[in-house]
């Protein structure tokens, strides 16, 4: 007997981390919501061509356009979703927003068009993903609005847990927030939640664990012929000063480049940095080809990190490649839930809730609808 293809739907999707995840741990894409034009020509240049997304769909505008009910009968007429997956814009909980900066922010109310889709598809688990700022106080407001809606559709979920991503593998220290729901409750019985970490500090030595993994195999060669192994552009001053920046982890200091504001504020010491290939990278964030913006400064060369580099620092494979040149792919890559830690989240929630669980329930059945909307 054919085994079953658990079904996925990706909101607020971007380039399709969390679908490769998905589509790497035996799911099948049914949709993904993505606005932005740069990341929806990526996913469907990248995601939509593997197999398990052949017949799915992106749509291309904001969330708030699309009516939850009418995709549902338009997509799932005859089957289910089993998990829904998606991290709302995060740029209002954002760390580098400062004093009140995100309260009421507009963007925030993305958080409750996402549960709109979990009410409609009922998915069997729906796992949301948002950077940690939005745990401070100033935002428990919608963190307690998600909570409410989730019980009133008769879900559970979870309390938000922070996971770093190097502990499960990935060669960058990045924190992000994870909030998974659950449909069953019975689901809950004996779920460990979430899976224990791969890897560890190698000062640890913790029993049936790895060293967190180095970003030096990052830095290979990239194959011939890589749109994406570019790099931004230097003016002299700022070549000599990577020059004079020790290799293999140097800082901004070491450079001598002092600018008016670094005299009066002495912070952000990491700006113009290199990288060090020994340990895991530093968080790759939207402008993580922007040697101002954080130590993304090449290991060795005198230049930025390219968006190849920071791609496999994401663990996305060398044939995914990105749309929208520098600027617009740094932020599809910075944007994104690491590949390698998605899919052991994903696999853990297959292997724990839907796998384990023999029962599975068909939907009822309704008349599909057409739906005017641009599907790229």
């Amino acid at each position: 007997m054919k085994s079953k293809s658990f079904i996925a739907v990706d909101l607020f999707a971007g380039a399709g981390g969390f679908s490769l995840a998905a589509i790497q741990s035996g799911f099948s894409i049914d949709f993904a919501i993505e606005n932005d034009r740069h990341a929806a020509k990526t996913y469907k240049e990248n995601i939509l061509q593997l197999p398990g997304a052949t017949k799915a769909c992106i749509f291309n505008q904001s969330i708030l356009e699309y009516d939850p009910d009418e995709l549902k009968l338009e997509r799932f007429s005859r089957k289910s979703c089993d998990l829904l997956l998606g991290g709302p814009p995060c740029q209002g909980f954002s760390a580098h927003r400062i004093l009140n900066a995100g309260v009421n922010d507009p963007r925030n109310k993305l958080i409750m068009a996402y549960f709109d889709f979990v009410r409609s598809l009922r998915p069997r688990v729906f796992l949301m993903e948002n950077v940690p700022g939005i745990l401070w106080d100033r935002h428990k407001d919608y963190i307690e609005k998600f909570y409410e809606e989730g019980r009133k559709a008769g879900y559970k979920i979870l309390d938000p847990i922070v996971l770093d991503a190097r502990d499960f593998g990935v060669p960058q220290r990045r924190k992000r927030v994870f909030i998974l729901g659950l449909r069953d409750s019975e689901d809950a019985n004996g779920l460990v939640w979430p899976p224990h970490s791969t890897h560890c500090s190698p000062l640890n030595n913790e029993v049936n664990k790895l060293p967190w993994v180095n970003c030096k195999d990052s830095f290979r060669r990239a194959p011939k012929g890589d749109i994406n192994n570019v790099h931004m552009k230097h003016g002299p001053e700022l070549l000599e000063a990577f020059k004079r920046t020790p290799e293999n982890g140097g800082s901004r200091k070491d450079s001598g480049r002092i600018l008016a504001c670094h005299r009066d504020h002495d912070g952000h010491k990491d700006v113009y940095g290199r990288i060090d290939p020994s340990q895991p990278a530093p968080t790759m964030t939207t402008a993580c080809i922007n040697p101002s913006k954080g130590r993304f400064v090449h290991p060795t060369q005198h230049h930025g990190i390219t968006l190849r580099q920071a791609a496999r620092i994401q663990t996305f494979p060398d044939d995914f490649i990105f749309s929208g040149g520098l600027m617009a792919s740094g932020k599809q890559i910075g944007n994104a839930v690491p590949v390698e830690l998605g899919r052991v989240l994903i696999q853990h929630i297959k292997e724990s809730i839907l796998v384990k669980s023999k029962k599975i329930k068909k939907p009822t059945r309704t008349n599909s609808q057409t739906m005017d909307v641009e599907c790229v």
